[in-house]
């Protein structure tokens, strides 16, 4: 062989060694699902959900996982950038379908930044992190029921622009319209106007606001189309490392499981749905066995907030089923229930079948994770709020975990904040107006609620009376935070001012210590 040949042969060779070495990364998020809905967790789940349970089994069960927030968009937004959601103008509330794009394009995400890395990267599900349309008139768009939206007119500042390379899914949750699927940069189908609630009867759906719809739109359909969606990308990009996210519209209302689930978990609507998720799952992982690259593919199921008064939970727990398992409270608050998320990691050449971890993690941390596994030194003005948990995947501490704030955010936007065993909210009611009525009330009741959590997980007794130093210094790590930019080690950074330049109210339970 000739020497120019055999080098070339060998960098070759090298090549496809360092990419098999890349682990494929598939992200999946299920919508508004608490703990108590999968049966690795919560051994009393009234319905089976096996393919979960086999992620457990032959992964790590992470035991102390929390969203950064207790509702859908922040939690997205902190998903793919590693930055509170309440560091930008949102800082209460979600975005709608029609509502501009949350995430800057020049900010680094999880998927632009595995995309440097050599990575495919695709979302396939649910966005509602705002993407600009196109207006028909050259006015503003509504944020709700917009009559001049150009659909014709590819979309701006999309995932597509964010760093994935292909999308195929729905702008916001599946009750705001426009009620259509979105492939690239434009939406499917033929779309017409629903004036108002009999219109939107009429067309069959379920729980859903008026507004734009596709004719060929069919609700139920929509989790087993991003399932085949998403399977058929991974298929075509089997041969180099892709990176995928998909966050499902499963189990959120409207509560639609295809005909093949409904009644199946002899409970509730809201359990057949959880079977189905459960089912989309299993057919991701089936994929990857079927194309052999199981072993070098992380997988990660979790949820973006606990479960929703939407899933009717009052008529499950009658039959003795606990979606926030032993936890208080509901999606929109601080409680526990409101941020505490299943999260299981399956990675056969890299965590230990059947592996358990109580540390601390949020959904933030991905990015600062998968710049760890590569090796990589992310620049001060990206992940911001992120901490890598590879350590813990490889069975070790997570440096400095014990000294770790996570800031939990409610619906309504207020604060409460974790540091070790410390849990301080900012009020007496969980930060929202949604109740559990299993929940009883808190011994000690105050406008300020210290929690024990290691000995005080369902959150019954505040013992801030006991412990003003702690309830103290946690003030003071909040405002931090708040002040510095960033609750990572590093340059300082910048907040985003409330939208429309309005006073950030929330933010005052810690007003003697900002700058």
């Amino acid at each position: 062989m000739k020497k120019s040949a055999l080098i070339a042969a060998i960098g070759l060779s090298a090549a496809i060694t360092a990419s098999a070495a890349k682990p494929n990364i598939i992200y999946i998020l299920a919508d508004d699902m608490g703990p108590g809905d999968v049966m690795a967790y919560n051994k009393d789940c009234k319905f089976p959900t096996p393919h979960l349970d086999r992620m457990a089994a032959e992964g790590m069960k992470f035991m102390d996982a929390h969203s950064n927030s207790s509702v859908c968009t922040p939690t997205r937004y902190g998903i793919l950038t590693g930055r509170y959601a309440w560091r930008t103008f949102l800082k209460t509330g979600v975005e709608h379908g029609h509502d501009m794009h949350m995430i800057h394009p020049d900010r680094e995400t999880v998927a632009s930044f595995l995309k440097k890395q050599g990575y495919n990267t695709a979302c396939v599900g649910k966005w509602h992190l705002g993407m600009d349309w196109t207006s028909t008139d050259g006015k503003e768009i509504a944020q709700t029921m917009p009559r001049n939206v150009d659909f014709s007119a590819p979309m701006k500042n999309c995932p597509l622009d964010v760093g994935f390379d292909y999308f195929f899914g729905i702008a916001a949750s599946l009750n705001m319209d426009p009620h259509a699927y979105i492939d690239g940069r434009l939406a499917q189908g033929t779309l017409e106007f629903l004036e108002d609630k009999e219109a939107v009867k009429a067309r069959g759906f379920i729980g859903a606001k008026p507004g734009w719809a596709a004719k060929e739109f069919v609700q139920s359909q929509v989790l087993p189309d991003f399932t085949r969606k998403t399977c058929d990308w991974i298929r075509k990009n089997a041969d180099q490392p892709f990176f995928v996210y998909m966050p499902l519209n499963s189990p959120h209302s409207p509560i639609v499981p295809s005909s093949a689930f409904e009644g199946k978990s002899g409970i509730t609507p809201h359990g057949d749905f959880c079977m189905e998720t459960d089912w989309a799952v299993g057919e991701v992982l089936n994929t990857l066995d079927e194309l052999g690259v199981a072993d070098n593919t992380i997988v990660i199921f979790t949820a973006d907030n606990g479960t929703s008064p939407g899933s009717k939970f009052e008529h499950a727990q009658a039959k003795g089923h606990y979606s926030s398992w032993m936890y208080r409270g509901l999606k929109g608050t601080t409680w526990e229930g409101g941020h505490r998320v299943p999260f299981l990691v399956r990675w056969p050449e890299g965590v230990k079948s059947g592996a358990v971890s109580d540390q601390l993690i949020c959904t933030t941390d991905l990015i600062a994770t998968v710049a760890e596994l590569a090796s990589v030194e992310l620049p001060e003005n990206v992940g911001e709020d992120s901490v890598s948990f590879l350590p813990a995947l490889k069975g070790k501490a997570i440096p400095n975990i014990g000294s770790r704030g996570v800031v939990h955010h409610s619906d309504s936007g207020q604060f409460s904040i974790r540091r070790g065993k410390w849990k301080l909210l900012f009020d007496n009611h969980g930060g929202s107006r949604r109740k559990n009525p299993k929940d009883k009330p808190v011994i000690n009741s105050a406008d300020l609620l210290l929690f024990d959590m290691q000995n005080d997980v369902e959150e019954t007794t505040n013992v801030a009376a006991e412990h003003p130093e702690v309830v103290d210094g946690l003030k003071r790590l909040l405002a931090e935070y708040v002040n510095n930019g960033r609750s990572t080690p590093g340059v300082p950074q910048t907040n985003d001012p409330v939208r429309g330049n309005k006073k950030w109210t929330q933010i005052e339970v810690v007003k003697e210590y900002l700058n």
